[in-house]
């Protein structure tokens, strides 16, 4: 055994000597550099491993262990190539240790895309091994300097062109060139920017328990102090290694959630509106709720009071997250704020005795947070906790409306159907975290019973992503390294993306609140606020409580029939015609069914159409509106741009045969298709699925383009293919609303 060790020790031992060969300081030059390589890996693991550990404790430790371990896998590899003969031992061992300490520092959190893993090795340890061994015999050697002074250059021209890539921002390969038709602009009737700064000021301060460990704000700074509560029943997945660091972390376990929150008041007389914001699944030791204060302050300023809630403690960590089977608490937490609030408003100690309308609550919040909302509004309803009925409810607070940002839709295992509230979702094209406009399944599962009027509204921004409707989560999508590969050069900046947001949410709760309908077409064709929102294209989402939909596809597999046998359906020489799922871009089901219609007149003088024949006429007189739901949609059968305009006649008929007609670019055009490219590398893309998904759109057109007379009695509606040469659409939501 020592003679075995002997001869380990000879076989991996570094030249030494003044007088070395060229290939002697070749390999000792290469060991630096492997070694220096092996430690940048530690390095930026330790830099991004989040943990609440100093930066300035936690390298020097990755360092230390990357020298231990770089040491100890030489061994290791000398070891087991001393059966194998043809190659020099030490470079055997040098490369494997390169590699296990590369796995090393994976382990303690260095990542890196496994799409990329294989090249970028080969590649970085063959430059560095040029570079550093070149290196050495420049400084070192006394032959050949012209040699090593061109492999010199040849290695730092490897190098650097990879660094360029992750330190460029990418590129934007689907420029679209749209301009929407020309719409009324809401400024220029006399309607106030719903995202700038109201009339009012407001305060600002936190509330919670006064004890948090990591957090002044929710410690020494509180104004005003809460109770903990007990989420035991609520969260039974807090155990193992999540539940002992998030103890350790935090200070407090599942038994002692805080009540904390950051508070914009308005300073207004009389009761007030109560917006909860809520963060979605972003690092724990990354803190979001301050990311919302722009919209606090916006908000309060319109006289709503505006609360940042802080769910950090339930985030995701370096010991793991809990993978959606949190998202009862996150909902819960949000209940229980609204329950602190209302304690307060009925306590004639509290400064806000009687100061808070409990009636009119809005919960908003982003990405986990936006589908917790919705559960929390499911929640609000009941009596106990449907996953585990041994905790009583008593909430039943007037939550008029739900806002979703980005939101997830599928981490609660229930898929929850809502009635009657009011709901926003906004959604950026470029979000790689979310990848899908996941807001709008939920807006497909909301139904009105009552005769009180209500929204739903759905946004989707090209150029937006989904970190910066956070004003602390950025630019990158994906944390660690993985962020340096993101494609950032399409986006908007932060200012435009958060105002977006202003915009619409600003215009939502002063419907919501205030009933200010005058923003009804700002939800239905963001053309109407062209001058306050960025220069991206948009595909909006629009129903109220009052609308009628007539055909809406989702009955069964008949492509002639309709639900409650309202009308016939027939083609007329089209090119494509079925009924279908609509599916995301990774070929998940956006909840909704629709007509895929195609016709292509460059080889045909026939005419193409689509008709709708109804049993019974549809009354329509001058306050009506006829809606339809389009979208670009796609056809292995019909090649076409994907900006080639999309236009057609619609004409309606009356029982006597009358007809009147219009085109649907006079009044809005479809989107073209909003194409992404999320990451730098191609190779990184294929997981997000297809680089587009169609996107329906509300479309409204009054009766009176079609017609002049007061009274339309409608018995067929036909959409005529006349207008441009071809073309693929879905079809879905034709029906219309009486004001």
């Amino acid at each position: 055994m020592a003679s075995f060790f002997n001869r380990l020790r000879s076989v991996n031992q570094l030249p030494k000597g003044s007088n070395l060969s060229q290939t002697q300081l070749f390999i000792k030059g290469a060991f630096y550099g492997l070694l220096l390589l092996s430690l940048s890996f530690m390095v930026i693991g330790g830099l991004f491993f989040r943990n609440g550990i100093s930066p300035y404790l936690q390298i020097p430790v990755y360092i230390i262990a990357g020298i231990l371990g770089f040491y100890l896998f030489r061994w290791v590899g000398s070891a087991l190539h001393l059966v194998v003969k043809g190659i020099p031992t030490i470079a055997v061992s040098l490369i494997l240790a390169t590699l296990l300490t590369f796995h090393l520092a994976d382990y303690m959190r260095f990542s890196w895309p496994g799409a990329l893993v294989q090249n970028s090795l080969i590649i970085a340890i063959f430059a560095i091994v040029l570079l550093a061994g070149s290196l050495m015999n420049l400084v070192r050697g006394n032959r050949n300097k012209g040699l090593y002074s061109l492999f010199v250059i040849i290695a730092l021209a490897i190098i650097a062109y990879p660094l360029y890539l992750l330190m460029d921002e990418g590129s934007n390969p689907h420029p679209i060139d749209f301009e929407q038709t020309k719409a009324p602009l809401l400024s220029e009737m006399g309607i106030n920017n719903p995202g700038e700064k109201g009339t009012y000021d407001f305060d600002y301060f936190t509330y919670g328990n006064g004890t948090d460990e990591r957090r002044p704000e929710y410690a020494e700074e509180v104004k005003y102090k809460t109770e903990t509560v007990d989420a035991s029943l609520i969260i039974p997945e807090w155990t193992g290694k999540k539940a002992k660091w998030r103890e350790r972390y935090w200070g407090f376990g599942m038994k002692e959630f805080p009540i904390n929150g950051r508070t914009w008041m308005p300073k207004k007389e009389g009761k007030l509106p109560l917006v909860l914001i809520v963060h979605g699944n972003h690092g724990m030791e990354h803190y979001s709720d301050p990311g919302y204060a722009y919209l606090g302050e916006l908000l309060a300023s319109k006289g709503f009071i505006t609360v940042s809630v802080d769910e950090n403690f339930i985030n995701g960590t370096w010991s793991g997250d809990f993978g959606g089977r949190e998202m009862p608490a996150r909902a819960w937490l949000l209940l229980k704020h609204l329950s602190q609030w209302r304690d307060w408003n009925n306590d004639k100690a509290s400064d806000f005795f009687e100061k808070i309308d409990m009636d009119n609550i809005v919960l908003m919040g982003h990405s986990r947070g936006g589908e917790a909302v919705s559960i929390a509004a499911a929640y609000n309803k009941l009596d106990h906790f449907p996953d585990n009925a041994l905790v009583e409810f008593d909430f039943n607070f007037g939550i008029q409306g739900i806002v979703a940002i980005a939101p997830t839709d599928a981490r609660y295992f229930r898929r929850l159907d809502l009635e009657n509230i009011n709901f926003l979702s906004i959604q950026g094209a470029y979000d790689a975290d979310e990848a899908s406009f996941f807001g709008l399944r939920q807006y497909q599962r909301i139904s009105y019973t009552d005769s009180i009027h209500r929204i739903k509204v759905g946004l989707y921004a090209n150029q937006a992503n989904h970190g910066q409707f956070n004003s602390i989560w950025g630019r990158h999508d994906f944390g660690g390294t993985s962020g340096w590969f993101m494609n950032t050069a399409p986006l908007i900046t932060g200012e435009e993306q958060r105002q977006i947001a202003k915009t619409y949410i600003g215009a939502f709760t002063e419907y919501v609140f205030n009933q200010k309908t005058e923003y009804a077409p700002l939800f239905n064709n963001s053309a109407t606020a062209k001058d306050w929102l960025p220069e991206v294209v948009y595909v909006n989402n629009f129903q109220t409580s009052e609308n009628q939909i007539l055909i809406d596809y989702e009955e069964d597999i008949v492509v002639t029939t309709t639900k409650n046998d309202i009308a016939t359906i027939s083609a007329q020489n089209l090119d494509v015609w079925y009924e279908q799922d609509l599916k995301m871009r990774d070929n998940g089901l956006q909840g909704t069914n629709a007509a895929i219609i195609g016709w292509n007149n460059d080889s045909s003088t026939v005419e193409k159409s689509y008709t709708l024949s109804f049993n019974e006429p549809v009354s329509l007189d001058s306050t009506s509106t006829l809606l339809f739901s389009f979208a670009r949609a796609d056809d292995s059968k019909i090649k076409m741009e994907d900006n080639d305009e999309l236009n057609f006649t619609i004409e309606l008929f009356s029982q006597n045969g009358d007809v009147a007609s219009t085109t649907l670019s006079k009044h809005k055009k479809i989107a073209p298709k909003i194409k992404v490219k999320y990451m730098k590398f191609k190779a990184m893309n294929g997981s997000f699925g297809n680089n587009w998904e169609l996107a329906m759109e509300t479309f409204e057109i009054p009766f009176s383009e079609f017609s002049n007379l007061g009274n339309f009695e409608w018995s067929s509606l036909r959409l005529v293919f006349n207008q441009s040469s071809k073309g693929v659409i879905a079809v879905d939501n034709i029906g219309y609303r009486k004001q």
